[in-house]
């Protein structure tokens, strides 16, 4: 598949040259590709191998931006958060944020419960309504909150994401290749150079080899790197990136009740434990960073742990034995070139708008900031830049959202005997895969069909399936087995890794998606 795909990139002359395989270039190729463009996206790791792997797994309006009364962007990303409600109601989910107020919080607890009530009214109320909590109703809900500090709280609603956002991030990808994009990830651009056409010299990292693609237009959508590779193609803007830095913690599931429970940690940002399948996401952290890619450190792990014992009543404190897996990343945060960052300045209330800067002359366009929440709209945006530029396309409803087929995928699933599998904190296994693959998945049941043994589960701590594996061999894209634990499943995220080093029915996923390179890839993932 890649070397076909590298072939068409070498020949063909392309409307639009996608720089990035995050959730910002996935979404303009989904929406570009289903207008009529022919569309190229190149990406230097795996798709959404950087920022977009490592987010809070939160599809939120912004509740916490009402505070630094950013009130035009809570009210955008509050429709935004609907629409991707309406269009995946498999995958984004409404959930409820169980919030614990501290006494002497910085805000008295009924003016922060009419701001829960301001976001509720600011999301057209499309969610369930804020309640106020006392504390004796939290001690009797969440036995597992310590109040002893506490003045009660507040609940309210937002969504999160059921599986991974980096899977949620492919299924853009998936769209955008179903109409006519080619992609291809560890496709990294050395040179970019601007004659009548966009050239790229593009450094294949699987085959070694140097790949020329030539396309009428740039978009830089390269997320936190975007600033590197506009300096590399000799274009100056009027924005440019800062970084803050956020880190989260998976342990294993600290509490049964399907809810995130919501804090204000030591720094005063919002703190998370989010539902991860079996495990729990705890954090995040913010602080700001200057270089690429950011890295966990111990600090980090101590402020995490600790804020969270603080606020817990565990049988025992969690300690870094207890954490199966990090997530580290990156906000990049937009400011105008020369505007300071002073060391006074609230880190927090920065900005998160995103920015998309055209230059017509050169016809490059950069994407600064975004996220997931927001993506819609980004797709929307870059396809009236191109309008702008002279391409006259049509954007129709069709380029998102989940096919009308599970009705018939069930049906079909269940005869195969499908429906009753189901794994603790995942649901059944055919609502799984169909969040996951959505109409790639008649291809997962046919494999099922002519071999039932790939309905063998490769983890105790997941419902994912060696199916799963043969299709990522064939339409995935997967190049090595990082790219199918990390990001096209979360296995990674949410198994032990020596969970996953001993078990045989991995292995055998490992020889279906590699075949005489599986021990190297497997060598390469566990050694």
């Amino acid at each position: 598949m890649r070397s076909k795909i590298a072939q068409e990139l070498a020949e063909e002359t392309f409307d639009v040259a996608i720089v990035g395989g995050g959730i910002n270039g996935a979404v303009a190729a989904a929406s570009l590709s289903a207008s009529g463009l022919k569309v190229a996206l190149l990406e230097k790791k795996d798709f959404a191998g950087s920022t977009s792997q490592e987010s809070s797994n939160l599809v939120w309006g912004g509740i916490k931006y009402l505070e630094s009364y950013e009130f035009s962007l809570v009210w955008d990303l509050c429709r935004s958060r609907n629409e991707l409600m309406k269009k995946y109601p498999s995958s984004v989910r409404e959930i409820r944020f169980f919030t614990t107020l501290q006494k002497g919080f910085r805000k008295p607890r009924i003016m922060v419960f009419m701001g829960a009530v301001l976001y509720w009214f600011m999301g057209r109320f499309f969610t369930k309504a804020p309640r106020l909590l006392s504390k004796e109703t939290i001690n009797a809900e969440e036995p597992l909150v310590d109040t002893a500090q506490s003045q009660g709280g507040l609940e309210y609603s937002d969504c999160y994401l059921r599986d991974n956002d980096a899977r949620f991030v492919f299924q853009f990808m998936r769209r955008a290749m179903r109409s006519g994009t080619k992609a291809l990830n560890y496709a990294e651009v050395v040179k970019a150079t601007k004659t009548d056409l966009w050239n790229f010299e593009v450094m294949d990292h699987e085959s070694k080899q140097t790949i020329q693609v030539k396309s009428k237009v740039f978009i830089n959508a390269a997320g936190p790197y975007a600033d590197m590779l506009n300096q590399l193609s000799s274009i100056k803007t009027q924005h440019r990136h800062i970084f803050s830095k956020g880190v989260h913690l998976i342990v294993p599931r600290l509490t049964d009740n399907k809810r995130v429970l919501t804090f204000f940690a030591d720094d005063g940002r919002l703190f998370f434990v989010i539902p991860m399948g079996a495990c729990s996401c705890i954090g995040t952290t913010d602080t700001p960073v200057q270089t690429l890619p950011a890295v966990v450190t111990d600090e980090d792990r101590t402020f995490i742990l600790d804020n969270i014992n603080k606020r817990l009543k565990l049988a025992k404190p969690l300690t870094r034995a207890d954490v199966i897996s990090e997530r580290c990343g990156v906000r990049p945060l937009v400011k105008k070139v020369g505007e300071k960052v002073g060391v006074d300045d609230d880190w927090m209330n920065l900005s998160r708008k995103h920015a998309i800067e055209t230059h017509k002359a050169e016809k490059h366009i950069s994407v600064f900031g975004g996220k997931l929440t927001d993506c819609l709209n980004i797709g929307r945006e870059l396809f009236h830049e191109l309008n702008t530029l002279g391409f006259k396309g049509r954007l129709t409803q069709d380029w998102f959202g989940e096919s009308p087929e599970r009705a018939r995928f069930e049906k079909e699933a269940e005869a195969l005997g499908l429906g009753g599998i189901q794994v603790a904190g995942e649901g059944t296994l055919i609502d799984r895969l169909w969040r996951c693959y959505d109409l790639d998945v008649f291809e997962i049941l046919a494999l099922i069909e002519s071999d039932k043994t790939l309905l063998d589960a490769v983890s105790p701590s997941s419902s994912v399936i060696l199916a799963e594996f043969v299709h990522m061999a064939k339409r995935e894209m997967v190049s090595h087995l990082e790219d199918a634990l990390r990001r096209r499943t979360r296995l990674a995220l949410v198994a032990p890794h020596e969970e996953l080093a001993n078990s045989p029915v991995l292995k055998r996923a490992c020889a279906l998606l590699f075949k005489e390179n599986a021990d190297r890839e497997w060598q390469r993932y566990f050694h």
